[in-house]
């Protein structure tokens, strides 16, 4: 076998000799327009005479004209089938000789070691068993060097090379010389004076490479995000108010070494503008521009903001789509007075023509049924075409997590006033298969293993297989979710359950639950929800202690419990994973008696609101919950359904660490009663944002009380306050979220039990 470089191809083009120096074989012979009688092909080895005959401009009959020759030989070299092609005229015959492409048998990569071969073939578009040309191979090695560029190697050098063989075919080796990873050294701004380097840093989606950045990609040079960072900026400084704002340049400049980029943006601030006037017009019958007013998201002395600008218009399209403005088109006219240093703005309301959805078609779905998106869009075939709610749908269709690429588009249908709505997705891996490990204070060291599908059969259906291993507890869950039951906004689910608990430290017992569960949630708008649940459990008290209390031991066995309960809640924070905005409020009732031995009612009604104080950097988050619990029947509430107050939901106190106690053997018993609240205040320490690490100050409070044996002298039950204070650290790591807490109680009752430092980890690989 020879291996033969590919002279020229890469980064540089090549020239086919044939066309490039006129092709030595072909020879006219002074063509005189002699008449073509016969053709004769040599040379064929895989395609058949007859085949080149069809690829061939020329037939008998023809004349031998150079035009004519000039053409046969540009359509046999188009077809990228052959190597070389020579013509030559005999007489009034012509003689086609050609020399067949090889024909690839294998491709291959050598070198890589960062990027897997099947990443490197699925950029590439040459395959076994196609048609080798030098065209296709410069191609590919061009597409292999973006790749390689796009994950920051740009002193990548990529060899193509061949291996001939038997038969005409040949094996495709990629040589490749991988290099280090190319970082992103420095940036820097010129041309500013209203922000910092440091400032203008943090708006930008590239990042100057750090230690503690080995698992992010940002700070590798990325000619594609250097643009998107100069749009970045742009929008940064027109929510500052500076309208005139533009980016002169961004050049990146590799050092000689080629391992470091160092980017320069080059910009221009200009002038800040303030808000001057600001009108409604409105060119619609019967309606009244007041009602408007309350929707500004910007006012006269403000600073000028292109977001609240947009929010402005967004606003208004949702109020006038209320009131029964479907075709409508909101405009603002911006005029800048330079000399005042003020925006006027101008909200312009027009009518547009009527539109109406003639058609939604889905296209990319191979696995998710069309139904599952159908299901989120605002619109249905017939309605009032309307933009934001094609927005809307969008967003909702990508809050799936089903699909890699979401793209609705809109195109003209079969009349002026009919509107189709092209959706196209690209479907992505929504199985999951994870285990994790950890450590917390409050159940030691844990590790669990989970089975997810979260769109099983394409139906969007969601099912779970999940089990903890930890020092303190275990845990079995099975669940299946089908969010659309009966093809309505109503989702049910089935839950499966075992677990136990550790409770000896806190109450001189071990616990067991075993049971299953059935709920119903649905929407009652926008932002509130209810959901229902049937709940069967086998609950039981085992390993209790000798010396634990009598009111302890007396509850040790086996009981069912029966119950149903309900959620109402209101729901406006702007991500549920890590809000800084918005409101969580819940009302959950329960109960129990439905069969079984347990009889009681219960209630629980809480609100968690966060307000950004300092943009998205400082966000302060206010907590306050209550709760009761009472038997309905002739015995008292047992162990397992009173509440414990401690640990997670009042820091600086152990878990059970507040509330009834039996003094005599220092067993926890829960209460019946509970209130609790917390202010934490939650900012940044001085690390890069991307890092992920906030500090939180915080104070927690709230008390634990009414126990149905609190007659007995041994038993403490008060009402009093508890209260704590301390400061916190977290880190939004990619392993999993990090927190360590340091918190020491200022009101407490000197049986408490305490607990100043909580520390939680988790990961998932």
């Amino acid at each position: 076998m020879l291996s033969v470089p590919l002279a020229g191809v890469g980064v540089n083009s090549f020239s086919r000799a044939a066309l490039a120096q006129g092709n030595e074989g072909l020879s006219y012979v002074q063509p005189s327009g002699t008449v073509i009688k016969d053709i004769q092909v040599v040379g064929t080895e895989r395609i058949e005479p007859s085949t080149v005959l069809t690829y061939l401009d020329v037939k008998p009959g023809d004349k031998m004209t150079q035009d004519v020759l000039d053409s046969a030989l540009k359509s046999l070299f188009g077809t990228g089938l052959f190597a070389d092609v020579v013509l030559r005229q005999k007489g009034s015959t012509l003689e086609v000789t050609v020399t067949e492409n090889p024909v690839i048998n294998q491709i291959a990569f050598e070198g890589n070691d960062k990027l897997e071969n099947d990443a490197l073939l699925a950029e590439i578009q040459l395959r076994p068993r196609q048609v080798f040309t030098r065209t296709k191979v410069q191609g590919d090695t061009n597409r292999l060097y973006q790749i390689y560029r796009r994950n920051g190697r740009f002193a990548v050098t990529i060899e193509p090379k061949i291996i001939k063989l038997d038969q005409n075919r040949v094996n495709l080796v990629f040589e490749i010389e991988e290099g280090p990873v190319t970082y992103v050294k420095g940036i820097k701004f010129v041309g500013n004076k209203r922000f910092s380097d440091d400032s203008l840093r943090t708006e930008i989606s590239t990042a100057e490479t750090r230690w503690y950045k080995f698992l992010s990609s940002d700070d590798r040079y990325d000619p594609d995000r250097l643009s998107y960072d100069q749009e970045l900026l742009r929008r940064f400084y027109l929510s500052e108010g500076y309208a005139d704002f533009r980016v002169i340049s961004a050049v990146a400049e590799l050092s000689k070494d080629k391992d470091y980029f160092y980017v320069t943006f080059t910009i221009e601030e200009g002038v800040r503008y303030r808000v001057g006037n600001v009108k409604i017009t409105a060119d619609l019958r019967e309606f009244d521009e007041n009602s408007l007013v309350p929707e500004l998201a910007i006012e006269p002395g403000d600073w000028y903001d292109a977001d609240k600008v947009q929010l402005t218009v967004d606003n208004f399209t949702d109020a006038l789509g209320k009131q029964n403005f479907d075709f409508v088109s909101v405009r603002p006219d911006v005029q800048r007075n330079r000399e005042k240093q003020t925006i006027d703005l101008a909200f312009n309301i027009t009518e547009t023509p009527k539109v109406f959805v003639e058609r939604i078609d889905i296209n990319g779905n191979v696995r998710t049924m069309d139904k599952v998106i159908r299901r989120e869009m605002e619109l249905v075939e017939g309605d009032p075409f309307n933009r934001e709610k094609v927005a809307k749908s969008e967003k909702s269709i990508k809050d799936l997590n089903y699909f890699e690429v979401v793209k609705v588009n809109t195109q003209q249908g079969s009349a002026p006033d009919k509107s189709v709505i092209d959706i196209e997705v690209a479907e992505k891996s929504t199985g999951e298969l994870s285990v994790g490990a950890g450590f917390s204070t409050a159940d030691g060291p844990l590790a669990d293993f989970r089975i997810r599908e979260r769109n099983f059969l394409g139906k969007g259906q969601d099912l779970l297989f999940a089990t903890t291993i930890a020092g303190e507890r275990t845990e079995f869950d099975v669940s299946f979710t089908e969010p659309y039951f009966l093809d309505r906004d109503l989702s049910a689910g089935v839950s499966v359950f075992h677990s136990t608990r550790d409770l000896q430290d806190e109450s001189s017992y071990d616990q067991k639950r075993t049971g299953g569960s059935f709920q119903l949630g649905y929407p009652l708008s926008e932002n509130w929800r209810q959901s229902l649940r049937y709940r069967l459990e086998q609950n039981e008290i085992t390993d209790v202690d000798v010396d634990a209390s009598r009111y302890i031991r007396d509850q040790a066995g086996e009981r069912l419990t029966s119950a149903i309960s309900q959620t109402l809640a209101y729901d406006t924070r702007d991500s549920k994973l890590f809000p800084t905005d918005g409101m969580n409020a819940w009302l959950t009732t329960e109960f129990a008696g439905l069969g079984g031995d347990a009889e009681y009612v219960s209630g629980k009604l809480g609100a968690s609101y966060f307000e950004p104080l300092y943009e998205d950097k400082v966000i302060l988050n206010i907590l306050g919950e209550v709760g009761a619990i009472g038997s309905t029947g002739d015995g008292d509430v047992e162990i397992n359904e009173r509440f414990f107050l401690g640990g997670a939901n009042l820091r600086g106190f152990a878990s059970a660490g507040v509330g009834p106690r039996d003094i005599s053997t220092d067993d926890s018993l829960g209460g019946n009663l509970f209130y609790r609240g917390s202010v934490e205040l939650a900012f940044p320490i001085g690390l890069p944002e991307d890092l992920g690490v906030k500090g939180h100050a915080f104070t927690d409070f709230g008390s634990l009380w009414s126990l149905d044996e609190a007659s007995n002298p041994a038993i403490v039950d008060e009402s009093s306050i508890r209260a704590s204070a301390g400061f916190g650290l977290s880190w939004r790591s990619p392993m999993g979220p990090v927190r360590v807490d340091l918190a020491a109680p200022f009101a407490k009752e000197k049986y408490d039990d305490k607990e100043n430092f909580r520390f939680s980890f988790g990961t998932r690989f």
